[in-house]
């Protein structure tokens, strides 16, 4: 069908134009005959007046429909523990091949069925299946193809699991807009095994204090009862061995060590109960605690020009860490003691219009402390700006903005977890409308006015380090904990917790004047992360400078190095070492910069989880309640067939998609063809008429 914009009298012009050109061009007399001149002067009517109308923009449109077939998703759950609790290999390999023969018969009566497994990248069948996934996340599996098929025709999914997800949210608790059918896998009788099922520990230490490590034991096939031999070794040297009882009516037992917190740094325990004969598995037996052995606790003065919830919100945060000692500050109320020793301080809303807690500000000044300031609307602005921290700020509170985490930011990192909860946290009144950022700052929180994310600093740090500043530009933070602590009040805030320790370890970080700076950007990482390193080097007045080459090696607890080299670029990123085996990681880097040598040390932990053999069987009870919240139905690996005649029976349709396309006529390559036709045409009569 043909449209323009134009009434159709714009159509009676571009006619009335075409035969008033031919009748021009041809009302005389011509060297040829009457009925050429007509025929001509048709030529030319049909012309112009097609040229006319084309300069009017006439719009094609074009119906066409497409039939999509219904669609079965193949959902395989290919973790480790699914080849663990299936008593029969063999059983399983012709399970997969049974699911394969399901696909191919389904793609025979009409359906298109597509494969799915936890891993990015799925096989072409089932069969080729390997189980490799560290973890199982159901619910990203299934969340993933309702988003991936929005809008589209999907029937089913069918998912061949054993039921056990140890990372996500439960998928019971789900609600999918697809029926599900699960093929249950596995064997849900408990199975002879010992297992250690959780350690409870402080993952923080001083040096030469005691310090309780707890172990839970889990236990099943034990149904007289006996006892287990529990180990807790460092770098395989037994520390401490214990009996536990294993009664017949429980299926847990704890146990208790008590610790000497030894050198400082990075360590590694490691709980071992010893395996008895009849176990299925053993690698479930062993768990490791990392504990991070400190001189002593981190000072902080944490001073305010008022009372207000932010300070309650900022000590609550720094109280949950071992590694604070946390001192309030508040102008008649609780004084400044001057004789104390800080290694940093939070001042919240100094320097105040009002003058209160000048003696904290000289006291900051005086140790050249590093600090973090926190801006509102008792901030008098033009004093802050005269302390040099890497921000310029004017103008009074601003609009409410909601905070959004920088990745550029690479001197410490928050996990997807915590950045989530991050973006979900309420917006807050900013304490200026204007700031500027001064060279050498590195923005940590961005600003979001609605859905609009801005480059506007909220939370920033800027210095060398041991003189580093940071500016939160807000009062509000009390909101973002109080927010995170009510939306998940089984772990309280530890995003809000996080970004605040890590930040004020941050700014305490060593004050010597590196020149390469090498660090990592998680205080730990598990064993299928990506481990990363942050890289810096500057030059001889401490100005950031790029393109060095940089080797670095890395050495595991057998002293066993591994080399990287690379380059640190502008926007590079950091340096990815890839997924690493758990254990406690020392990495020296090496470079030369301006033509002298610098050296750089560190550790990193690397955290190993078992968490596909954390249970002694398959958890079907899920599966089941899953089907039943969807509308679907449970199957075992013998009812294939069944399985598939519920599908063939329920006769899913095809759905017919509509779709109106426009374009321009003008595009058309056989309106230009046309043209070019009637042209050589009228071209052609005339020169063989005689006559141009």
């Amino acid at each position: 069908m043909l449209t323009t914009a134009y009434s159709s009298w714009f159509i009676l012009l571009c006619l009335a134009v075409g035969a008033g050109y031919a009748a021009l061009l041809y009302s005389k007399k011509a060297p040829w005959s009457q009925a050429v001149n007509l025929g001509l002067a048709a030529l030319r009517f049909v012309l112009v007046s097609l040229l006319c109308w084309l300069l009017l923009g006439p719009i094609f449109r074009r119906d066409t429909t497409s039939q999509e077939a219904p669609t079965v998703v193949l959902a395989v759950d290919d973790s480790r523990s699914v080849p663990l609790y299936s008593p029969d290999s063999t059983a399983l390999r012709n399970t997969l091949r049974g699911l394969d023969g399901l696909a191919e018969r389904l793609r025979q009566a009409g359906y298109a069925v597509q494969l799915r497994t936890l891993d990015t990248v799925a096989p072409a069948q089932v069969a080729r299946v390997r189980f490799q996934q560290s973890a199982t996340n159901l619910d990203a599996l299934l969340t993933d193809l309702q988003d991936s098929y929005q809008g589209r025709n999907l029937a089913a999914v069918v998912l061949a699991s054993d039921g056990l997800a140890n990372q996500g949210r439960p998928p019971v608790y789900a609600d999918f807009s697809y029926p599900i059918y699960p093929v249950a896998l596995g064997d849900t009788v408990p199975r002879r095994d010992l297992r250690v099922t959780d350690l409870r520990y402080n993952r923080v230490a001083f040096a030469g204090n005691r310090f309780p490590l707890e172990a839970e034991i889990g236990y099943d096939g034990f149904p007289r009862g006996g006892t287990a031999t529990v180990l807790l070794r460092e770098n395989g040297r037994v520390l401490e061995r214990r009996q536990v009882a294993l009664s017949p009516n429980q299926r847990l037992q704890r146990t208790r060590f008590l610790l000497s917190a030894a050198a400082p740094g990075k360590h590694r325990y490691e709980v071992l109960v010893e395996a008895q004969p009849g176990e299925f598995t053993q690698l479930n037996n062993t768990r490791n605690a990392y504990i991070e052995v400190v001189k002593g606790r981190l000072r902080v003065l944490l001073a305010g020009a008022a009372p207000h919830p932010d300070l309650k919100a900022l000590r609550t945060a720094l109280l949950g860490n071992d590694n604070f000692d946390v001192t309030l500050v508040l102008p008649g109320i609780e004084p400044l003691r001057a004789q104390q020793d800080y290694d940093v301080a939070i001042l919240h809303q100094l320097p105040s219009r009002t003058g209160e807690g000048r003696d904290v500000l000289n006291y900051v000044r005086s140790r050249r402390l590093p600090a973090l300031y926190i801006l509102g609307a008792q901030s008098d602005l033009a004093a802050y700006n005269g302390l040099g921290t890497g921000l310029r700020v004017s103008g009074g509170t601003g609009a409410e903005v909601a905070p959004v985490v920088n990745g550029n930011f690479t001197r410490f990192t928050l996990d997807a977890d915590a950045q989530a909860r991050v973006a979900d946290y309420p917006a807050v009144p900013v304490a200026a409308t204007d700031a500027q950022v001064g060279g050498g700052a590195e923005v940590i929180l961005r600003q979001q006015q609605g859905r609009t994310r801005t480059a506007r600093p909220l939370l920033l740090v800027a210095g060398p380090a041991g003189q580093r500043q940071a500016t939160l530009l807000t009062e509000g933070s009390w909101q973002w904990r109080l927010h995170e602590a009510a939306t998940h009040p089984d772990d309280r805030a530890p995003a809000y917790d996080g970004l605040i320790t890590r930040l004020l370890q941050l700014l305490t970080q060593d004050s010597r004047r590196k020149r390469l700076d090498v660090y990592p950007t998680q205080d730990a990482f598990n064993t299928p992360d990506d481990v990363t390193l942050g890289v810096e080097t500057y030059n001889a007045v401490f100005e950031r400078v790029y393109d060095q080459q940089i080797s670095l090696t890395l050495t595991d607890e057998q002293n066993r190095p591994r080399t990287f080299r690379f380059t640190n670029r502008p926007n590079g990123g950091p340096l990815r070492l890839g997924p690493l085996p758990g254990g406690v990681y020392r990495y020296t880097a090496r470079a030369t910069v301006a033509g002298q040598a610098q050296e750089d040390r560190g550790e990193l932990l690397v955290q190993e989880q078992q968490l596909e053999a954390g249970a002694a069987h398959a958890d079907h009870n899920a599966l089941y309640q899953l089907a039943q919240r969807s509308g679907g139905r449970l199957y075992y690996p013998q009812q294939l067939q069944q399985l598939e005649q519920q599908l063939l029976q329920a006769k899913f349709k095809p759905v017919i998609y509509s779709q109106e396309e426009l374009k321009d006529l003008i595009d058309e390559p056989w309106l230009f063809l046309l043209l070019v036709l009637l042209a050589s045409a009228e071209w052609a009569i005339r020169r063989y008429s005689g006559s141009i």
